[in-house]
């Protein structure tokens, strides 16, 4: 019995971590990994507790299997978030750095706001929310990186 349950909890953790999303907190960290690792990296300004359609695009592409598996392999993921709401407030240090981002990549304060950036942090390509299958987004994201 307890052998079952060891192989249970094995293969829970195992698909858990597996299917997780690798978001950074640190911008730095995630350039110099776009680096080594030959990627771009994936920028997305988000109110993931008060913006309707930030909250769609995470629930119906951020989140599926399809965008995860792409991802890991094309990406370095970081989500400038602006939550609202007081439970769900970031550290000061990485509101800071993301306020500094929006100073940046989106003055304009659009929501959501997804930008493809080069290792060096060069604007590639933008995006915002489409009302579209993961597959679709998807190949928005790869035509972003064609041109």
């Amino acid at each position: 019995m307890t052998k079952q349950f060891l192989v249970v909890l094995l293969f829970f953790v195992f698909t858990t971590f597996s299917n997780a999303q690798n978001w950074k907190t640190n911008f730095e960290t995630a350039k110099t990994e776009a680096k080594v690792q030959n990627k771009r990296i994936l920028l997305v300004f988000s109110g993931s507790d008060w913006c309707g359609p930030c909250i769609k695009l995470d629930k119906n592409v951020w989140q599926s299997d399809e965008f995860k598996s792409f991802s890991d392999k094309n990406y370095v993921l970081y989500r400038a978030d602006f939550p609202k709401k007081k439970a769900n407030q970031l550290s000061d240090e990485i509101r800071q750095q993301n306020l500094a981002l929006a100073e940046k990549y989106n003055q304009d304060g659009n929501y959501p706001f997804v930008l493809l950036l080069n290792s060096d942090g060069k604007v590639l390509g933008v995006l915002g929310y489409l009302n579209l299958e993961a597959s679709e987004y998807i190949d928005r994201l790869k035509d972003l990186d064609n041109k």
